[in-house]
């Protein structure tokens, strides 16, 4: 008994040893070579792997950067500019310098602007939500509130606020894009941030025609032309009832906002204008006026 238990353990041994063997030359034969600078460009980007670049991971998109002849199609939001130019320099290529961008709420139908007309009772998520129904307001396009755009954003940028709408910290924002892609109703959009961080955008979706968007949200865009007629660059179109600010050709001159009707424009950090002086009144040359004409009145008499 004793020698079939050494056989047995013998012959497994000289299997797993010729097994090993065949795999090793097997891997050799069909072993792909990898280029060793796809590695050092992992190591230079960031390691969220939030799938802002469109890629799956970081790894997918350092294999993208070393197979592409350059780089004018491919971009780390969250590492941004400094990172594509570290992993230019890796390459030998050149990168575009791109404008730092954040995510932006479309919606301003707060619980005072857009009143509700019913309760949804059911699982706190947009995604179920907007698949049963419009909503708890007569607005089918605006914000339903349940927040799937906080739980999808890595980077804890955005909260729900007490008005019912999230609010994006513009600091902590890497414009990932897991928030848009993780809103129903299609609301967030990623815009430049703009010099200074200012930035003038339309806050509506509304589709509805001017009178139907203005009943169920008081500051809806009633598309009315008045801002498309008002901007001196041509940055404003209106499509489908809905107004649309094209960053790029916006000046932030701000003349839109002013003529809006219902402030479904809005302007983001911009100094507050300062009140003009009233011009001020002398009251002794007001008294001397009026003493001239007594005497006026007196001699007359």
């Amino acid at each position: 008994m004793y020698f079939t238990f050494l056989l047995t353990i013998i012959s497994l041994c000289a299997i797993g040893v010729t097994a090993a063997i065949i795999l090793y030359f097997v891997a050799q034969k069909f072993k792909v070579d990898e280029d060793p600078r796809i590695d050092q460009v992992e190591e230079a980007l960031p390691g969220a792997n939030c799938g802002g670049c469109g890629f799956p991971g970081c790894r997918g998109m350092a294999e993208a950067c070393v197979k592409a002849e350059d780089l004018d199609s491919l971009f780390c939001p969250v590492g941004g500019t400094d990172t594509m130019k570290d992993v230019a320099s890796i390459l030998g290529k050149e990168v575009k310098e791109q404008a730092p961008k954040v995510a932006v709420i479309r919606c301003n139908g707060t619980c005072e602007n857009r009143p509700r007309k019913n309760t949804y009772d059911g699982a706190l998520s947009c995604a179920i939500q907007s698949n049963l129904y419009g909503g708890e307001t007569d607005c089918q396009f605006g914000c339903l509130g349940c927040g799937d755009c906080v739980s999808a954003c890595q980077f804890d940028a955005i909260h729900m606020g007490e008005n019912g709408l999230p609010i994006v910290d513009q600091d902590a924002c890497v414009a990932c894009g897991a928030c848009v892609s993780a809103c129903p109703k299609d609301i967030i959009e990623l815009r430049n941030k703009g010099p200074k961080d200012r930035r003038v955008y339309v806050a509506c979706k509304n589709e509805d025609k001017g009178g139907i968007a203005k009943k169920a949200c008081n500051t809806a865009c009633i598309g009315c032309m008045k801002c498309v007629k008002e901007c001196p660059f041509d940055a404003i179109t209106v499509k489908n009832n809905l107004s649309y600010i094209d960053p790029d050709k916006c000046k932030l001159c701000r003349k839109c906002v002013a003529v809006c009707p219902t402030g479904a424009i809005q302007a983001v950090n911009f100094p507050t204008p300062t009140p003009k002086p009233k011009p001020k009144v002398s009251v002794k040359k007001d008294i001397d006026k009026e003493k001239a004409i007594n005497k006026t009145e007196k001699k007359e008499e």
